[in-house]
């Protein structure tokens, strides 16, 4: 979702580096610099600028590679109810670091948020 985040503290991430992100609108490919803290992944136009973009990964579905749905090597997804962003990284390795890390937050943040005891109501 873009906005202005340009207030967010992007100080001590958990993870950051660059990745070329499909436009929401116009489809095109565009280098952004991103940025994950906790459960958001902010991005913005370059690094050491303010996040222009967020994607809330507490309620994101999947990240996974989508190699094959946009022709583009080093590709992953990240899908939310609302919309999926397609970003890919200059290499493989690359590639699977940034799916790891979100992959970390999103069940760092479920855990955290639901916590993992057994449900003893039976």
């Amino acid at each position: 979702m873009e906005g202005d985040y340009s207030h967010c503290d992007l100080s001590n991430p958990d993870f950051e580096g660059e990745l070329t992100k499909r436009s929401m609108w116009l489809k095109e490919w565009r280098k952004r610099y991103f940025v994950l803290k906790g459960n958001k992944l902010y991005f913005c136009r370059a690094q050491g600028e303010p996040a222009h973009g967020l994607i809330d990964l507490a309620d994101c579905l999947t990240v996974k590679s989508a190699e094959e749905k946009t022709n583009k090597r080093f590709c992953f997804e990240v899908a939310t109810p609302d919309s999926t962003y397609y970003m890919y990284a200059e290499n493989e390795k690359h590639k699977n670091e940034w799916i790891g890390a979100i992959g970390r937050a999103i069940v760092k943040f479920s855990c955290s948020f639901t916590g993992d005891q057994d449900d003893d109501t039976n």
